[in-house]
């Protein structure tokens, strides 16, 4: 395993990046024992730790707490079940579903950022973030910021941004865990973790080995994962360095018409599918207090190699993809305090490089094309808070980013072009509390995406893709404490020029193009609720609602439905905390119908049904073990989301799942 970061071949990181190494180097000795501390970074609305005055607003927050009670084992599944995000199976058989904010069907991932402790996760393609690499039990909390934030992420944060936040710091002393994990279609789970805390420097280790039959024919899966990092915190100043690593083996059943699904839903007809992929990537942060300035910065590289063999009707074809992205992303913070007002100034830098090699072999020869990415943002912005009026505050922002493009394609399905292209974002937030324990907030901006390589490769060779904008406009209400909560916001996005792949074009083999402009509009619901429990312990219940309806405003489609997005997603959980050793956790999740993929004219007589699925968890602590038992689609019911032709194109989601696991904790 290797990483290089070559700035050389980056003149617009080299710079900024030695300036930032040199200031890190700084950081250590400017250190006072009078500054506070910096021990435990929570990144949030303004990319920076979160001061105690300006908490987020209408942020769905999952704790560490509630991940473990949960019993899931993976990042992904987390957000799904205690986040209430709707997932959509993957199509590989690894534990990566599709996450969905606010009702962007097929390209839900390309209208979402995923964020590592700040680091972007996301790709300049349509593949989906790997969360399952991240190892679980390193997990602090992680937070779900719905809605439009191109202002302070960029491109793709139309539909909202998931962060996830890593623990800085231990305690002193070793410390960990072991878990091993058994279940139904050989599925089999064993992880590791230690982390250690001495003084100013703490490191962690992890490490995972996981695999599945899964529920379909040729649909094995395999992984192992590596993560370990170190960290030296002391004064006003912190400096970290984290390494991941993750390799992948998964065989491909490929989809199924409808008829094919109701006779056998684990029949594959693609036997001999298979793909591999290896992600590595490095990360170094760094953060300093100087009165009221804060600094933070990460530099990032990840490398990816994924690789596929397929069989079809027209030959075998073997694919392969070698891509590279390196991140630097220096910002401050500006703290100060007038009499009964704090005001909060943010401004940063964000410079991102990505490239890739792809090619495609067959027995008609090799196709290759090469593509790059270079962006360059610089953002700011700026919150108020009024402490006498009713806990007033009022924020605004803006963004600039300048994207550079090449692609050539050897295969010349696309000429090789040279492309620039900035976009600006705006947004205007604000919020007050008219009485005690009830907020109420609104947000206007203006989002974008930019097309990814891969959405370049395969359009109509005379059409250049434009960039997708969307106006986004959110009102909202928190009422409740601690015990009770419950958050509703009412959204629209007025999209323009989306993004998406047709499949009607091109004489029914699709290309990707701008669509007629389109909208999304609804309501979303968060709650949770302290209740008497009847036995020993507290009962706690959470629910998540989201209502959305998509459709086309304008063009030949005019106010008909877009495609694979249901207008309903209703999550809810009960769990129980005796404090006694025992724990038992049961969720379900309502999916509502949707239109299959290709029916965007809504004339396909038939719809994807809808379902819903229960899990549970039980649990029993013995001194440092932990026995447990789950369930996952306890109803058996068979199901599916994704199906990209009418009533065909179909990819089944998982059976009944039944796992005992067992976990030591020193």
């Amino acid at each position: 395993m290797s990483f290089a970061v070559d700035l050389n071949s980056a003149p617009a990181i080299k710079p900024i990046a030695l300036a930032c190494a040199f200031s890190l180097s700084l950081f250590a000795g400017a250190a006072s024992a009078q500054e506070q501390a910096i021990s435990t970074v929570h990144v949030t609305g303004s990319r920076f730790p979160a001061d105690a005055a300006l908490p987020t607003v209408g942020a769905t927050v999952i704790s560490a707490d509630e991940i473990r009670s949960a019993g899931v084992t993976d990042v992904n599944q987390a957000i799904r079940k205690i986040g209430g995000v709707y997932g959509r199976q993957s199509l590989d058989g690894s534990p990566d579903f599709g996450l969905d904010l606010r009702g962007f069907g097929t390209n839900s991932s390309q209208n979402l950022v995923i964020l590592v402790d700040g680091v972007r996760m996301n790709e300049n393609e349509l593949a989906g973030a790997v969360l399952s690499a991240i190892p679980v039990d390193t997990v602090e909390r992680i937070e779900i910021a719905r809605g439009g934030s191109s202002v302070l992420y960029g491109e793709g944060a139309t539909g909202g941004v998931i962060n996830i936040i890593t623990r800085r710091g231990t305690e002193a002393g070793y410390h960990g865990s072991v878990s091993l994990e058994r279940g139904r279609f050989d599925q089999h789970d064993a992880r590791a973790s230690v982390r250690h805390g001495e003084g100013a420097l703490s490191f962690d280790l992890a490490a995972a080995h996981q695999g599945t039959d899964n529920y379909r024919n040729n649909n094995e899966f395999r992984q192992k994962t590596v993560s370990g990092g170190v960290q030296w915190a002391t004064g006003a100043s912190r400096l970290g360095l984290r390494v991941e690593s993750a390799r992948q083996d998964a065989r491909f059943p490929g989809s199924l018409n409808l008829a094919e699904f109701e006779a056998n839903p684990r029949q594959s007809l693609t036997p001999n599918d298979f793909g591999t992929l290896a992600t590595d990537r490095v990360s170094l942060s760094g953060a300093h207090r100087i009165g009221a300035v804060e600094l933070l910065a990460e530099l990032a590289h990840r490398e990816r190699d994924s690789r596929g063999h397929y069989e079809t009707a027209f030959g075998t074809g073997d694919v392969a993809n070698t891509s590279r992205q390196t991140q630097f992303s220096p910002r401050l913070r500006h703290l100060a305090r007038t009499g009964g007002m704090l005001n909060e100034f943010v401004a940063g830098v964000d410079l991102l490089e990505w490239e890739r090699v792809s090619t495609y072999a067959s027995a008609f020869g090799t196709m290759r094309n090469d593509a790059s990415q270079d962006s360059r943002a610089f953002y700011v912005r700026d919150e108020v808070r009024w402490d006498a009026a009713w806990n007033a505050r009022l924020a605004v922002g803006a963004r600039h980013e300048r994207f550079e493009k090449d692609y050539a394609d050897l295969g010349a399905t696309v000429p090789r072009e040279s492309s620039a292209q900035s976009q600006n974002a705006w947004s205007i937030e604000g919020s007050i509390d008219p009485l005690a324990g009830v907020t109420l907030h609104a947000k206007v901006g203006e989002s974008y995406r930019v097309p990814n390589a891969d959405e370049n490769s395969y359009r109509f060779s005379n059409q250049v893709l434009d960039v997708q904008t969307s106006r986004d406009l959110e009102f909202g209400v928190t009422v409740g404490n601690d015990a009770r909560r419950v958050s509703a916001r009412v959204f629209r996005h007025r999209l323009r020029d989306e993004i998406f792949f047709d499949p009607t074009l091109f004489g029914g083999f699709g290309v990707n193009t701008n669509l007629d402009p389109t909208r999304r509009q609804g309501i979303e619901l968060d709650g949770h609720l302290d209740l008497p429990a009847i036995v020993p312990g507290k009962l706690r219940l959470t629910g998540h609602v989201q209502h959305v309806k998509a459709e086309f405003t304008d063009g030949p489609n005019a106010g008909r439905e877009m495609v694979l997005v249901p207008k309903n997603v209703v999550t809810a959980r009960l769990a129980w905390l005796p404090g006694s050793g025992h724990s038992a956790d049961i969720g379900a999740q309502y999916v509502s119908t949707q239109r299959y993929g290709s029916d965007f004219d809504n004339s396909c007589g038939a719809r994807i049904p809808s379902y819903t699925t229960i899990d549970a968890r039980y649990a029993v602590k013995v001194g440092a073990w932990e026995f447990a038992a789950t369930g996952l689609n306890l109803g058996d019911r068979r199901y599916f989301s994704q199906a990209f032709g009418c009533r065909s194109g179909i990819y089944p989601s998982d059976a009944r799942q039944l796992k005992l696991s067992a976990r030591y904790d020193f």
